[in-house]
């Protein structure tokens, strides 16, 4: 099984981008998700996450901007990012624990997807 982040891409200071991570086989459940996310020069950061309690936490940096959410019938998992600014510029990975057939995975990295916030 793997993650893959999408939805990466170059944008205007103000701007909207909205990342997706989603599995290679089909998931049963989340109990934790997380999108992270590294600027070069410096390290992984906990940008959101959400619990299987659907509960979220944000980094103050991105508090409303950011949400995270998870649609409820293929479980991928969101990052709607608006008023992006430039120090929001990184590689964006999501992170989860999840069964996917008869498996269970913990802290599992999906590949990242790079944002780039500049005019």
């Amino acid at each position: 099984v793997q993650l893959q982040a999408y939805g990466g891409g170059l944008v205007q200071p103000g701007g909207s981008l909205r990342l997706s991570c989603a599995a290679s086989a089909r998931i049963l459940s989340i109990s934790h998700a997380g999108w992270y996310r590294q600027a070069p020069g410096k390290q992984r950061e906990l940008v959101a996450a959400l619990t299987r309690g659907r509960s979220s936490n944000y980094a103050d940096s991105v508090k409303g901007r950011f949400t995270i959410s998870r649609d409820n019938v293929d479980n991928t998992v969101y990052l709607q990012m608006n008023s992006l600014k430039p120090e929001d510029t990184a590689v964006y990975y999501c992170n989860a624990d999840f069964c996917s057939g008869s498996a269970c995975y913990n802290d599992y990295w999906g590949q990242g997807t790079q944002v780039t916030v500049s005019s």
